[in-house]
């Protein structure tokens, strides 16, 4: 284990070594000369020398030097994750992000006490245009789509309500403690506190990203605190750049913050409306992939990457940009390109996040090792204090309010954790840099650092042995299977219709009419055709075979003892067990009637289609009875009327009461020969005589006779 933590001392030795190479103030040669060329007149101009003999060993690291030392960084950060998960008991003791910090504490240390100087920092252009969009990418497009948008509204109210609660709050505060230690920190205005409290408000998805995935907490605390961590930086950075803009006014009038409140909407739906265009453009582009699979999953990093870009050039969110086109198109990508296209984009998109992630840990701790730090108590220690409680109490504040309308209440431990759990990261820490500089611009950046190592190491560290403590729920263990899929559709189909008939438009409401319209118009559009799914569940089974395939149980525990297990099947049995259930689900669903839909119902009900019903022989006592349930009215020949054809289709299947001729004729015979029949005279007599016709047309009703109809579904 201790060669493995060398290797990075190691690496970051001969990284020095290169950056000591030459010194600062030699001039390197061109690289278009040969290193024979040199500068021998007193004017500086060229002049050619000739060569005195040949070299046979030359070096150039300038003209290597930028790609040759961003190769040695990723490869420190990659040595240092590796010997984090070989470390043995500490991955259980300590989260990932602190090792790695501690990994580019001890490497700034080593660089600055080399070369007596500040070592490189991590420049915003660099996090914000590089390293920040694989993370977001991969993120957004392994979103659980489900859970994100059943608890879209418990997200929003956190990361916009919480966020303006949080920044105001804290720059307040910070305004009033400026005031009252006024000798130290005077000079420090209210638009500068507001502009320090927008950005130490940011929570980090990186940091959320990094803790909360090891403890395995449930499904619906992890998507509230991941969610709103995701779309609280967008709140903030745009926040950020709001006060930025008012800094540089010489008089902030009322105008002023009418025109930014406009400007925060227009910059979150705009970077919505960018990431929707470019989402659909590359489903839409993936569709023609069918000849060219190799270059398929090339156009997810490029559309992507390109929303991203676009909504920064235009001053919209790109966060919010690149989150939308990964959610927007992943469901029409996955069903256009191959299986090992999409496992191919699976496992990019998570080698560049982590090492994303990754570098900007290590940058963290090597950025620390800085001289341009100013420290005050007061200031810093308001800064920690203010943020948590401010946390605290807007959780508690917002959750005593939604949970008024939610169905599942979030709980006080789960109020604890999410509250606890904001954690700060590299998006604070690259947006201090980007203040204009000014007295206390040192002070910010001591103060960001430190409140980055505290929520870090002192929350990030605690907060699994506190859900511990608290026995918050855990994630489950296994994948869902087909069954449970299946019936959780039947549910929200269910619900559905339910909010359909009372009228309230909820949440399924709106989600099975946006299922109609993507099946019915996007997906037509956006899919080819031969790779348009004809069985539901089918669909299912495809979608948890890639879960599977992407390793999502690898995490979690066996629920099972693996010695009472027999020996593993074989790769040929798995397959051919993959290949017959296939066959069989498609058969199944050939034979089986579709699942109910009330926007093909009236269409369904009028084709014209002979269906074969089931009989049921009843005694002649039953024949006269009637049903008190369900009763419509017959013709003649006892056939229904077609708007009685179209009210029975309502169910799968229902009975169908028919009325016999035979049995009213027999109840009128019967009440009529109950007179006496000495009261009859003949002519009355004859005029009852059932004629020859009347006769037959009674026994061919009598065989048509049916008592009860089940109709089933018309099948597609």
């Amino acid at each position: 284990m201790a060669a493995l933590w060398t290797l990075p001392l190691l690496l970051s030795a001969s990284l020095l070594g290169c950056l000591t190479l030459t010194p600062p103030n030699e001039r390197p040669q061109p690289h278009n000369l040969p290193p024979s060329l040199g500068i021998n007149s007193s004017d500086g101009s060229l002049s050619v020398d000739l060569p005195m003999a040949l070299r046979v060993f030359s070096m150039d690291y300038h003209h290597v030097q930028a790609p040759f030392e961003i190769v040695l960084w990723i490869m420190l950060a990659s040595l240092a994750k590796l010997g984090f998960h070989w470390s043995g008991r500490v991955p259980a003791v300590v989260p990932e992000s602190c090792v790695l910090i501690m990994v580019g504490l001890l490497v700034g240390g080593v660089i600055y006490g080399v070369r007596h100087s500040a070592p490189p920092t991590l420049s915003a252009d660099a996090f914000f245009l590089f390293l920040l969009p694989p993370i977001v990418l991969d993120a957004g497009y392994f979103l659980p789509g489900r859970l994100f948008f059943e608890n879209l509204g418990t997200i929003l109210w956190y990361a916009v309500l919480g966020t303006l609660w949080n920044v105001l709050g804290i720059g307040l505060s910070l305004y009033g403690v400026c005031l009252l230690a006024h000798s130290s920190l005077g000079d420090v205005s209210l638009l500068h506190c507001l502009l320090f409290g927008s950005l130490i408000a940011a929570v980090d998805p990186v940091a959320v990203l990094s803790v909360f995935q090891e403890m395995q907490v449930n499904e619906q605390l992890h998507i509230l605190v991941f969610g709103e961590s995701l779309l609280n930086d967008a709140v903030t950075v745009v926040l950020y750049k709001l006060f930025e803009s008012f800094l540089r006014l010489p008089m902030v009038s009322g105008l002023d913050v009418l025109l930014g409140g406009c400007r925060v909407v227009v910059v979150g739906i705009g970077g919505l409306c960018v990431g929707l265009f470019f989402g659909l453009l590359a489903a839409l582009t993936s569709r023609f992939t069918s000849r060219a699979q190799v270059i398929a999953p090339l156009f997810v990093f490029l559309y992507s990457y390109l929303s991203y870009l676009t909504s920064e050039m235009l001053h919209l969110s790109g966060i919010m940009a690149i989150v939308t086109c990964a959610v927007t198109m992943k469901q029409y990508v996955e069903a256009n390109v191959s299986e090992r296209s999409n496992t191919s984009i699976q496992y990019f998109l998570k080698m560049w996040s982590s090492v994303s992630e990754t570098l900007i840990f290590i940058f963290l701790g090597v950025s620390t090792i800085q001289d341009v730090h100013m420290w005050s108590w007061p200031f810093v220690c308001s800064t920690l204090l203010l943020c948590l409680i401010w946390r605290a109490t807007g959780v508690l504040l917002l959750t005593a309010v939604v949970n008024k309308l939610r169905r599942n209440a979030v709980t006080f431990r789960d109020q604890f954790i999410i509250a606890y759990g904001g954690l700060r990261g590299a998006i604070c820490f690259s947006l201090v840099f980007l203040i204009d500089d000014f007295p206390k611009k040192r002070l910010f950046i001591t103060t960001t650092i430190v409140v980055i190592l505290f929520t870090v190491f002192v929350q990030g560290m605690t907060i699994k042995p506190l859900v511990e403590l608290l026995d918050v729920k855990r994630k489950k263990r296994a994948l869902p299977t087909v069954s449970e899929e299946i019936h959780s559709r039947l549910i929200d189909h269910l619900l559905a219709g339910i909010e359909d008939v009372v009228g309230y438009w909820g949440q399924h409401y709106w989600k099975d009419k946006f299922e109609h319209f993507n099946k019915k118009y996007l997906c037509r559009f956006l899919i080819r055709n031969d790779h348009q799914a004809s069985s539901s569940i089918l669909r299912v089974y495809q979608e948890l075979e890639r879960r599977e395939q992407r390793g999502d149980e690898e995490e979690a525990p066996p629920l099972v003892d693996p010695r009472s297990l027999g020996r593993p099947l074989l790769p040929e049995e798995m397959e051919s067990i993959r290949r017959i259930l296939s066959r069989n689900l498609q058969n199944f669903n050939n034979k089986q009637t579709p699942a109910y839909s009330r926007h093909t119902l009236h269409q369904d009900t009028t084709v014209n289609r002979t269906r074969k019903p089931l009989y049921r022989h009843q005694s002649l006592g039953e024949r006269s009875s009637y049903n008190t349930i369900t009763h419509f009215p017959q013709g003649e020949d006892g056939a229904l009327s077609e708007p009685q054809r179209a009210r029975t289709g309502l169910s799968r299947s229902h009975t169908v009461c028919s009325i016999s001729p035979r049995s009213t004729l027999l109840d009128s015979s019967v009440s009529a020969g109950s007179a006496p029949t000495r009261s009859m005279d003949p002519k009355a007599a004859r005029e009852n005589r059932v004629s020859p016709k009347q006769q037959e047309t009674m026994e061919r009703a009598s065989r048509k006779h049916l008592s009860f109809v089940f109709e089933n579904e018309k099948q597609q």
